[in-house]
């Protein structure tokens, strides 16, 4: 798949990180000394964990160049890696593993949280935030836009391009019996859309991705004509013109026995 698209998936920066703020909000932490932010994509979150804690070492990681390479413009302090999550070790046992918006993306969430929890220093915090938006009309339209023979030839099963979101209880279980305190929620977003293209557009920067990289140039405009049609249909105009993408997202705070 091709590299992310830092400026694209910035230009609604404001609403990707309001979740960020409030996820790093219940971090019931003062002064960590080691904190890594998983996913750090162009360095939104990032920005967030160095304002809260100034003293403290920040790493980002991704496995993007290109969203390295913004976040490293914007914190030109800060030490950004290249890294899979899903195998990544840190150097010294963190404080704080802070993943706004990015484990959703690793798959095997059963081991995946009990060994990032592992990493954690005593008394350490794993903080996590996921869209949990598959069965929203927003992505279940990219699977039925994908379906269409057209496209499925070069997209195949569609249903297999992003691991179903575990229930809430789950992530508890799979934190809670080595857990201090595990902090678990769910908020839905309403976010406000100039039109149906803006609701593509944010889409297109993330979620829509597995479903248009393996499309040609002429097909993937196709697929998006198509899709934008559908999200017309199921996100009307509202009494001032806008429209409301609803934007579930999950929140997990867990911190390890001192």
């Amino acid at each position: 798949m091709a590299d992310w698209n830092p400026a694209l998936y910035s230009r609604f920066e404001d609403e990707r990180t309001r979740p960020a703020h409030e996820l790093l909000a219940r971090v019931p932490l003062a002064s960590p000394n080691v904190v890594v932010d998983l996913g750090c994509g162009p360095g939104n979150s990032t920005e967030l964990l160095v304002q809260r804690f100034p003293d403290a070492r920040v790493t980002g990681i991704d496995n993007s160049e290109a969203m390295l390479e913004s976040a490293r413009k914007r914190l030109p302090g800060v030490a950004f890696s290249l890294g899979d999550i899903g195998n990544w070790q840190p150097d010294a046992a963190p404080d704080l593993i802070y993943a706004n918006a990015a484990l959703q993306w690793v798959p095997g969430h059963e081991a995946l949280f009990p060994r990032l929890f592992a990493l954690l220093a005593p008394g350490g915090v794993l903080a996590v935030q996921m869209p949990d938006n598959l069965d929203e009309p927003s992505h279940r339209l990219m699977r039925e836009t994908a379906a269409q023979p057209r496209f499925a030839e070069t997209i195949g099963d569609a249903s297999r391009l992003r691991e179903p979101r575990k229930p809430i209880t789950a992530y508890y279980d799979l934190l809670a019996k080595d857990a201090a305190q595990v902090d678990a929620w769910h908020t839905v977003y309403q976010h406000r859309m100039d039109s149906a293209g803006a609701i593509v557009d944010w889409v297109r920067a993330t979620g829509l991705r597995p479903f248009t990289e393996p499309l040609g140039e002429a097909l993937r405009a196709d697929y998006l004509a198509d899709y934008e049609r559908r999200i017309d249909a199921a996100y009307p105009a509202r009494t001032d013109g806008r429209r409301l993408l609803a934007f579930p997202r999950l929140f997990i705070v867990a911190r390890r026995q001192p």
